[in-house]
């Protein structure tokens, strides 16, 4: 386990190795999305030569994905993102993804 800074739940090996890169792919990809985007047109108008005539796109997509990737000061707000989330299912017992959707306006 990584040693906690002051103040911050010591966090278990499958939540910095598993849970938090898996939030950092997912919120890469939502910063990257032109580039994800463009990919998928590519590869829908190209078929099977996608791998040929797709490379550029594929190449900036890549590069912009790494880069969140890598970036330490990215690890960290999702890291934070996480442990708040974390810290409202103790405290709720309610998923992050239940407390997103959208309550009925009447009931």
């Amino acid at each position: 386990m990584e040693p906690s800074k002051e103040g911050e739940p010591v966090l278990r090996h499958v939540e910095l190795d598993v849970l938090i890169p898996k939030m950092m792919r997912e919120k890469a990809k939502e910063l990257c999305e032109e580039k994800v985007q463009a990919f998928t047109k590519c590869c829908k108008e190209t078929g099977f030569m996608m791998v040929v005539k797709c490379q550029e796109q594929n190449a900036a997509l890549k590069a912009c994905l790494t880069m969140h990737y890598t970036d330490p000061a990215f690890f960290e707000e999702c890291k934070r993102e996480y442990i708040k989330e974390k810290q409202e299912y103790e405290r709720t017992g309610i998923p992050a993804k239940k407390r997103q959707q959208k309550l009925p306006t009447s009931m």
